[in-house]
């Protein structure tokens, strides 16, 4: 396995190149050259904050307008999501703490629920697809608190494309994952090419200081099995090295009983405190004399989440509870993610909020909630799913027997997850109040 070194503990020479005798003739840009992608229409950062008109109305369960200057958290919006996200500037510019966002995925498909309602249309070009997501990143951007982060969920068809505008907004030192989500099971099969089974979540922070409360999940007695592989009077264990890559030159790259660390690495602890170790019986010695330390099994071990998610698959059951939009994401995936980089108290925000998924996960636990979405059908699946809960997948398939669940958050595993009611605005871009005021009463009125 091949090892990264800083400079400074390189020990051979350069490795030679057959360039050393003849380069290519055109010069590359400089290393440190930022780059931007350039097409027609591409909004300067200057016209994207410019002011526009807009105005918006808080609608009563009556169906009365009363119209507002503010938008505070807890509040479902309707509207097109770049005037949302202007809207949201006035209030909470550095005030939001966590994004998440399912954007169309440029598939060039319409999607429609499973009681066949049109829910939205994902068919833009490419080039269309990228300043469509990049002026909408950037009001993002400025929403966020400098401790905030950003979460990106997409498909393969634009993962690529997303990466080029993300590190253009965000910085690609604010990078910090590319996230496999398994999305189905294996059964997935094409003729003429391999299954697609994964999609994709970029992970962004807004600055190198940002919230990360590290997300776990109990370790399988498999897994200890095959990682704690002895046992002592104190109990399972397993060998680790008692040394790392890289050079030292203070005390832990000096001798310890009589032998140095191998070539090209140091001691992970001083000398002093690997004597302890070893007087403590933490310390195994091989046959031909090679020490390695003894790490035990502790109580209720936690592993790490890593960044292949195959837990948080759609739902793919009838027992499911769901709203029945499509693209619908699994609820404990949102949690998750919401437990690991915000803290209660904290505003979450989706721009892109389809059914709800989002807001409904924020609500329970504890943070302050903003979602956003165009679209009537996301309007409809949201304010039942926050105002009377979710049902089972079956429901939506047989249209009969339909078993009405009136707490919202029984979740998507097979347990309840509590019973916080979800008390929140219904605010309407007051253009779009004017030209649908019927359908918005309906809305209303779930």
């Amino acid at each position: 396995m091949a090892t990264g070194i800083v400079k400074g503990e390189q020990l051979g020479e350069d490795a030679l190149l057959a360039d050393s005798a003849k380069s290519e003739p055109f010069p590359l840009p400089k290393n440190l050259e930022k780059f931007e992608l350039s097409y027609s229409n591409k909004l300067s950062e200057e016209e994207i904050f410019s002011e526009v008109d807009h105005k918006y109305s808080r609608i009563s369960k009556s169906g009365d307008a009363k119209k507002i200057n503010h938008i505070s958290a807890n509040t479902f919006l309707l509207a097109d999501n770049f005037y949302g996200l202007k809207k949201l500037a006035e209030d909470h510019t550095g005030k939001v703490s966590l994004i998440y966002i399912d954007p169309p995925y440029g598939t060039g498909k319409d999607f429609q629920s499973r009681s066949l309602k049109h829910a939205y249309k994902d068919v833009f070009g490419t080039t269309a697809w990228i300043e469509f997501m990049r002026r909408r990143l950037i009001l993002m951007r400025e929403l966020l608190s400098s401790e905030g982060s950003i979460y990106v969920h997409i498909g393969h068809q634009m993962l690529f494309h997303l990466k080029l505008i993300m590190d253009e907004v965000f910085g690609e030192n604010q990078f910090r994952n590319l996230i496999v989500r398994k999305k189905c099971s294996s059964k997935n099969y094409t003729k003429n090419q391999y299954p697609n089974l994964n999609d994709y979540i970029l992970f962004y922070s807004k600055s190198d200081s940002y919230t990360w409360n590290q997300p776990t999940v109990p370790a399988t007695e498999e897994w200890i099995n095959k990682e704690y592989t002895k046992t002592d009077t104190r109990g399972r264990y397993k060998l680790v090295p008692i040394h790392a890559p890289g050079v030292r030159n203070g005390e832990t790259g000096k001798p310890w009983k009589g032998m140095l660390p191998p070539k090209g690495k140091h001691w992970q602890l001083t000398p002093e405190k690997l004597d302890i170790l070893d007087q403590n019986g933490e310390i195994h010695w091989s046959k031909n004399g090679n020490p390695r330390r003894k790490v035990y099994l502790p109580k209720d071990k936690q592993r790490p989440i890593t960044d292949y998610w195959d837990q948080y698959r759609d739902a793919h059951h009838q027992s499911i509870k769901i709203t029945g939009y499509p693209t619908e994401k699994n609820l404990g995936m949102l949690k998750m993610i919401i437990n690991a980089s915000s803290n209660k108290g904290d505003i979450i925000l989706d721009p892109f909020n389809g059914s709800g998924t989002t807001i409904h996960a924020a609500n329970e636990l504890d943070r302050k909630w903003i979602g956003i979405d165009q679209s009537f059908t996301a309007a409809e699946a949201t304010l039942k799913r926050m105002r009377h809960g979710l049902e089972k997948m079956g429901d939506y398939v047989n249209g009969d027997n339909t078993e009405k669940n009136q707490d919202l958050f029984s979740g998507m595993d097979e347990k309840p997850c509590g019973s916080k009611k979800a008390t929140f605005d219904f605010i309407v871009d007051a253009d779009v109040f004017k030209k649908h005021p019927d359908q918005i009463k309906l809305l209303a009125s779930i």
